[in-house]
């Protein structure tokens, strides 16, 4: 997912003639904090869906790893902020469940998966409805951002002029 705004490149690189540069330098560690909020909000998301019990897609979502698609590119202020599991978007959208044999075990009312378990259960072919995590944070996000962008150059106008 990206996100682009219209006519930003041209007006950052108008101010950016009057800053030396400074002002694309003070953007791109601002889109690096804003990525940072995206990802605490798809986090936060994940959580308050209650989207998995294993914590891996919880925890794929994070800068510097490598299972992150994470890329910010200094001069063109680009950002870009997922995860390359599998099964996040089938999480997020939903998805068809096949009828087929789960190795495991009944620990309480808590299914544990185990590749090796004589047990186990069926499951049945049922539509399984995504939690929108990733929607949410998304819709959330861009409300903030708005905001933030006008503030942090508001900001860097009252400095800088």
């Amino acid at each position: 997912m990206k996100f682009e705004i219209e006519g930003l490149d041209a007006f950052l690189n108008a101010l950016d003639e009057a800053a030396n540069g400074q002002l694309k330098e003070e953007m791109s560690l601002w889109l690096e904090a804003t990525g940072m909020e995206f990802l605490d909000l798809i986090q936060d998301e994940i959580i308050r869906t209650k989207t998995v019990d294993t914590r891996r897609l919880l925890n794929s979502f994070g800068r510097g790893d490598s299972e992150n698609i994470w890329s910010i590119q200094n001069g063109g202020l680009s950002l870009e902020v997922g995860t390359n599991l599998n099964y996040a978007a089938y999480a997020n959208d939903g998805h068809r469940q096949n009828k087929r044999w789960v190795p495991g075990r009944w620990i309480g009312s808590r299914f544990e998966y185990d590749p090796g378990a004589s047990t186990g259960m069926m499951l049945k072919e049922k539509w399984i409805e995504g939690s929108h995590y990733w929607d949410n944070a998304f819709s959330i996000f861009e409300k903030m951002f708005d905001k933030s962008l006008e503030r942090r150059l508001q900001a860097w106008l009252d400095t800088n002029f």
